[in-house]
């Protein structure tokens, strides 16, 4: 089953093979994250009604954050490494003790399934980075997984580190989705095959593959960083790094067609837009 945001009302719903059934009014990921894995686990249990299928936004509150993790598979470092002009601060990332954190976005600002993302016009060269997504309870458990695509300008953080936030939080920057698959419905997240192709004029232009078993990290020592220092009273969202990345000879372009699927989570779907033409509600 998946736990889906619903894009025509402010309804969530949990989708099963059965069909959708809707959570009580009044719900909210925050509030199903507020505790432990237990209260998320009681939490889903309370959708009864049937209801017709909905169309799936991102499975965030407006105030969810999403955070993200750099460097965690070999093929992440070899590419960092190749467009930096201070390759040394990834290679040295990559095992040090200390993983790569970053906030990514605010939930009202995150793109869902079928909506558009963005690539920013003063960059030359952008790519998607296809990534599993960690949804956290506030006691730091593991509730779930989803599908992110960090999209990101390879060019202007390889320009200098230190402009990290321009090229990862942009408008359309940031999209999860389509729902959030329960933690205890997925037996092993170390061997999920993900997939991503990019469509260009209904022709592929770009795909490949990958496995999380290539993950660097674990899951645990990730969130056990994120929470070393800050507490998330209702819930948040980590993005756990990519190894699938496109080489300097090719760039996202507005028309083009991103396509994720990790298997036993879900399909990540999204147009490609000039950054300033995706806009996100208010």
């Amino acid at each position: 089953m998946h736990l889906v945001r619903s894009a025509q009302s402010p309804r969530w719903v949990v989708r099963a093979e059965d069909g959708d059934r809707a959570l009580p009014a009044g719900f909210s990921l925050g509030g199903a994250l507020s505790a432990d894995l237990g209260h998320f686990r009681d939490q889903l249990a309370r959708a009864a009604e049937p209801v017709e299928p909905v169309t799936p936004a991102a499975p965030v509150d407006a105030a969810t954050e999403v955070w993200a993790a750099g460097v965690t598979y070999r093929r992440s470092r070899e590419a960092r490494v190749e467009e930096s002009t201070e390759p040394d601060i990834y290679q040295r990332v990559y095992d040090a003790e200390r993983p790569e954190l970053f906030f990514k976005s605010v939930g009202w600002r995150v793109r869902g399934h079928g909506e558009t993302i963005g690539v920013r016009e003063d960059s030359t060269w952008d790519v998607p980075e296809p990534e599993l997504a960690v949804v956290v309870t506030a006691s730091g458990e593991i509730a779930g997984y989803t599908v992110c695509d960090d999209v990101s300008s390879r060019s202007i953080e390889g320009d200098n580190p230190l402009y990290l936030p321009q090229a990862k939080m942009y408008a359309g920057a940031t999209a999860l989705g389509p729902g959030i698959r329960p933690a205890w419905e997925v037996p092993d997240p170390y061997d999920l095959a993900m997939t991503v192709t990019i469509t260009r004029d209904g022709v592929t232009a770009w795909s490949d593959r990958a496995n999380t078993g290539q993950l660097h990290r674990r899951l645990d020592e990730l969130v056990s960083c994120l929470f070393a220092a800050e507490r998330y009273p209702r819930g948040v969202v980590l993005s756990t790094g990519t190894c699938m990345v496109p080489g300097s000879d090719f760039t996202l372009l507005p028309g083009d067609r991103v396509e994720i699927v990790i298997d036993g989570v879900g399909t990540l779907a999204n147009d490609v837009r000039p950054a300033r033409e995706v806009v996100s509600p208010a």
